[in-house]
């Protein structure tokens, strides 16, 4: 297989990245000033930053699963075994012995085996968890009075701090793999422009040439 550059990620594919991250950040900062981990800024602008931020962040995530499967992109996210331990051997064993890299990525799968399994564990799992919990605790007037004692109030809060802190892990462990390998920088910058160095056969890339040339860089 031939490797070019070519852009993999579109416009809106960055943008939906970008704005997802910077609102996880800051409902990660609310949620921690509610949770009583900081005192910076007041406890009220707090709830309402983090409320609204949840609200439009959600808003966001609809359009983007619309585009997921109205493009076939869902495909990127689906997991599947083949390679899953060699790249888990990689990440706990070989990268620490400067191995390759067992997965190269391709314009049909750019996602390797255990990145495929934790995104499709995110959205599949953490993602609705965080989703669900949080619209039923934002609803709690309308179902209160069925919960005299807030003893189901208590555990949908705490359904969504254990939500909340699997995806600070994720994000966590996310950052870290970005170091590794060619280098925070090289892992960033598709994320930015949009072309990525994937593999990809001959007939792919005399399409791309042929149909969509604006794709292909270098």
């Amino acid at each position: 297989m031939a490797e070019r550059f070519v852009k993999v990620y579109t416009r809106f594919n960055r943008l939906w990245h970008w704005s997802q991250a910077i609102s996880i950040f800051l409902l990660f900062f609310t949620g921690a000033r509610l949770l009583g981990l900081h005192e910076i800024g007041p406890f009220g602008l707090a709830v309402t930053i983090h409320t609204v931020v949840a609200l439009a962040l959600l808003l966001l995530w609809a359009f983007a699963t619309f585009w997921l499967f109205t493009t076939e992109n869902w495909k990127q996210f689906v997991p599947r075994p083949q390679g899953l331990l060699k790249v888990a051997r990689f990440y706990v064993w070989g990268v620490f012995r400067g191995e390759e890299h067992p997965y190269d990525k391709q314009l049909r799968r750019r996602h390797n085996p255990l990145q495929a399994l934790a995104y499709f564990l995110l959205k599949t799992v953490l993602f609705p968890a965080i989703w669900i919990s949080g619209l039923v605790y934002l609803a709690y007037g309308l179902w209160g009075h069925l919960d005299p004692q807030s003893q189901w109030l208590t555990v949908v809060a705490n359904l969504h701090v254990l939500a909340a802190f699997a995806i600070a892990t994720f994000v966590v462990v996310h950052v870290y793999l970005l170091t590794i390998g060619h280098g925070f920088r090289e892992h960033v910058r598709p994320m930015i422009t949009g072309f990525e160095r994937v593999g990809m056969s001959a007939e792919t890339e005399a399409y791309l040439e042929t149909e969509h040339p604006e794709r292909l860089k270098g």
